[in-house]
């Protein structure tokens, strides 16, 4: 059978064409979709070569405010990562994704939205402060795209580091090494919550005490009908407010509560920083 050799090298030739044609396209669609997608089109068109990877997010917050944050590769937009909100000097999960080339260049920029929340006096509200960065991505260990890692450093200035390592490992490549640590002042602040938590506790339980002992009818008819809209469980197997038994249950109900509450605050006390 006689084989048309010059036909096969045009269509050989043709398809060749046809790769060096498409594969600028799929570099420019691949700036505009997932990592996984690009790779699929990369590997039906031989030829090609990835040119970006998709890589996992994390955040990492060392200060005192709950911050919240978003990142975007300002060359692909469509790459933003979830994102995440991480409480005062804590780590955050991990995130999916932002894309990074998979070669570095001094030029290489993430985008990142930020919001922490702040009040000015102590009786304020909370005030949301909203921050847009453009961070340089620093130079990849071992020449290999890492994780991003976004720092909300102790300053509140706002980093990124590339590494698949954690903050604490020996050669993490961050400028701030270990996880975040909790001010002496934020965990004092934090302290004192707990605190007046316990101690507003006692003062409650004393007022029921000295009310109940200077106007029994008031304080006993109060709680029942509080009881009665809200916890009638309590007062089943009871006549009424003026039931003598009832006010037994309450006067012991309230020294116990007193004591537990001074118990609570003893420990609170004791654990002071």
């Amino acid at each position: 059978m006689n084989v048309d050799v010059s036909s096969h090298a045009k269509i050989k030739l043709t398809r060749e064409k046809v790769i060096m044609r498409w594969c600028p396209a799929i570099q420019s669609i691949k700036r505009t979709c997932t990592f996984l997608v690009c790779s699929a089109w990369l590997f039906l068109l031989p030829g090609c070569e990835a040119q970006t990877i998709g890589v996992s997010v994390h955040g990492v917050n060392y200060t005192k405010e709950i911050f919240r944050y978003g990142v975007t590769n300002p060359e692909i937009p469509s790459s933003r990562g979830a994102g995440e909100l991480i409480d005062p000097f804590a780590g955050g999960g991990t995130t999916c994704c932002v894309v990074l080339p998979v070669v570095w260049a001094p030029n290489i920029y993430l985008d990142v939205e930020t919001k922490h929340w702040v009040r000015k006096h102590p009786q304020d509200e909370l005030s949301e402060v909203a921050g847009s960065y453009r961070v340089k991505v620093p130079q990849y260990t071992n020449g290999k795209p890492g994780e991003i890692w976004v720092i909300r450093e102790p300053d509140g200035k706002i980093s990124v580091v590339s590494s698949n390592l954690q903050p604490d490992h020996p050669k993490w490549p961050g400028k701030i090494k270990g996880w975040p640590v909790a001010s002496l002042e934020y965990r004092r602040e934090r302290w004192e919550i707990f605190r007046k938590h316990e101690a507003d506790g006692v003062d409650l339980y004393m007022r029921l005490l000295a009310d109940l002992e200077a106007s029994p009818e008031k304080r006993a008819s109060e709680a029942w009908e509080n009881s009665k809209e809200n916890f009638p469980a309590e007062i089943e197997g009871f006549s009424g407010p003026d039931d003598p038994r009832y006010r037994v249950a309450l006067l012991k109900e309230y020294e116990e509560g007193l004591l537990e509450s001074k118990r609570r605050l003893k420990i609170v006390m004791e654990s002071k920083p």
